[in-house]
């Protein structure tokens, strides 16, 4: 059986030659670019835009990163190129944030336009195991193949985002919040996750951990140098090294799990060959040369078993979004992102919650420009989790 392939170069810098050279030989270990797109194709570039961020925060696609894969389609005569994404929060429109985040002006100097992501169609997907229906912005649908460019994350609902999850963004607008409320927990989340990825279907995922992020992802979390980019064609493959590389078992991470059993990819060690300078290596090998086990993700068992078998405890287990008042500004970004229609959340002064009616979607953590959210896990559960981490 063909194995799935995962290009690692090593980039300890953002400075540009280094960025593009990085890029080259990534892309030349995969094969070469012919080998993914035809010159007479539409392609889109899809990075990171989850919100309006400096790049150093390691929040969304470093914007050096974005250049190198412009350059290096249009060098080697890609002509039909745009690029866009979905943002968490969509009020002011794509422009706005793809211009805080420092992609504007990058793809305004390569000349690549922004495509349609300001409306969207419903589309039907029979083939969906868990959802048939999306409204996917018109970019996605206008493209003949997608660059998904993403950035290496901690994620509180799904551990990690990367590759898989970073597909979330084709999902136009507000529609994305709609999703958080039909599924409420990371696994059915994930499954949702894995048919959108089938239906969109990225050819090339690179994905920018030159700085990554750890701890209270995916925005508020901390940035760390992870010195590297990861290229795949096999989203799931390449999510897959991003565990090994920080001591993450895989089958935790739901987005894997779901995306094999969805047939999106691979999340199999003996399945996956790890391309690098020194030949092909396992996903053991380049964790022990390149890794950071102490990267701070969590990784203990899933709670989910656990609340099970310890149901008349749950409220004393549960891990929950907690604001810290020091940081506060008191914007009411946290209230505008619950999903919920009766909001589990409120300005009282401070934002309050009503755990009672919180789903645990973490949306209003993934979207605090301040850092002010932070998910909590209860002591007695952190007790529990010794017991059960694996």
């Amino acid at each position: 059986m063909e194995k799935s392939q995962v290009a690692l170069v090593v980039c300890r810098t953002y400075e540009q030659e280094q960025v593009d050279s990085a890029l080259e030989k990534g892309i030349r270990l995969l094969g070469g670019i012919e080998a993914i797109f035809s010159k007479e194709e539409k392609i889109l570039l899809k990075p990171n835009l989850l919100a309006k961020a400096a790049p150093e925060k390691a929040v969304t696609t470093h914007p050096a990163v974005f250049k190198a894969v412009g350059k290096l389609l249009q060098e080697a005569g890609y002509e039909n190129l745009y690029y866009g994404d979905s943002p968490g929060n969509p009020i002011g429109g794509v422009a706005r944030v793809a211009s805080g985040c420092g992609i504007k002006e990058v793809a305004d100097e390569l000349k690549i336009e922004l495509g349609d992501f300001n409306s969207g169609q419903e589309i039907v997907y029979e083939e969906g195991l868990t959802e048939k229906h999306f409204i996917i912005s018109n970019a996605i649908l206008d493209c003949d193949g997608i660059v998904n460019i993403c950035k290496m994350k901690t994620h509180q609902l799904e551990r990690i985002t990367g590759a898989t999850k970073n597909m979330f963004g084709a999902v136009y607008g507000l529609n994305k919040g709609a999703f958080h409320a039909k599924y409420t927990d990371a696994d059915s989340f994930a499954k949702m996750i894995a048919d959108l990825n089938n239906f969109v279907r990225p050819r090339l995922n690179i994905m920018d951990g030159i700085i990554a992020m750890e701890g209270n992802g995916p925005q508020s979390g901390t940035p760390i140098a992870m010195n590297m980019m990861l290229l795949s064609k096999d989203p799931i493959a390449l999510d897959t090294v991003f565990c090994g590389l920080v001591g993450l078992n895989p089958e935790l991470v739901p987005t894997n799990k779901r995306g094999q059993e969805y047939g999106v990819g691979t999340m199999l060690e003996e399945e996956i060959d790890v391309l690098t300078d020194e030949g092909i290596l396992t996903i053991d090998d380049v964790s022990k040369k390149y890794g950071n086990f102490n990267f701070d993700v969590y990784r203990g068992g899933d709670s989910k078993m656990q609340l099970k078998m310890l149901k008349p405890m749950q409220p004393l287990l549960e891990k929950k979004p907690v604001i810290i008042k020091e940081k506060c500004v008191k914007c009411g970004i946290c209230v505008d992102s619950c999903p919920l229609t009766e909001k589990a959340i409120s300005l009282q002064g401070y934002p309050a919650y009503n755990y009672k009616t919180c789903i645990r979607c973490y949306c209003c953590q993934e979207m605090c420009p301040q850092k002010a959210i932070e998910v909590k896990t209860p002591r007695l559960a952190r007790m529990f989790d010794r017991n059960w981490k694996i």
